[in-house]
């Protein structure tokens, strides 16, 4: 059996999503576009993707700029891959950490929690179902 990597998407959080956009097409000469918006953060979240194949080797992501996150703080959110994300958010809380999203759907790109480890750092779990 092939080992996967288990980091699957990143996002960077941004105060001015034009400069950051601008600044990242720019260095790594590529565009990024528009990604729809999870309904229930629509007006206080806007994201822009790295280019990605959802079937492709690595992991891709996205800029964010979202109401309440500055960029520099914890600015940076890892998602581990999950076969269902729901088994991770049961045992996140017995571990110490903090469910700070529960299972949401993406739509046609899967589901996600968001989650405070022990530490403070937030993190993400991704699944397809």
């Amino acid at each position: 059996m092939k080992s996967k990597n288990p980091a699957v998407w990143f996002e960077i959080y941004v105060d001015d999503l034009k400069r950051a956009q601008e600044f990242y097409e720019e260095v790594l000469n590529l565009k990024l576009n528009e990604l729809p918006t999870p309904k229930d953060v629509q007006g206080e979240m806007k994201m822009m993707a790295f280019p990605m194949d959802m079937n492709g080797e690595g992991a891709s992501g996205t800029l964010v700029k979202m109401k309440g996150f500055d960029a520099g703080n914890n600015s940076t959110i890892v998602y581990f891959q999950s076969e269902d994300c729901a088994i991770e958010e049961r045992k996140i809380s017995s571990a110490g950490g903090q469910v700070f999203k529960s299972k949401q759907s993406l739509g046609e790109y899967g589901f996600m929690i968001l989650a405070i480890d022990t530490e403070g750092n937030m993190f993400g779990v991704h699944s397809q179902k």
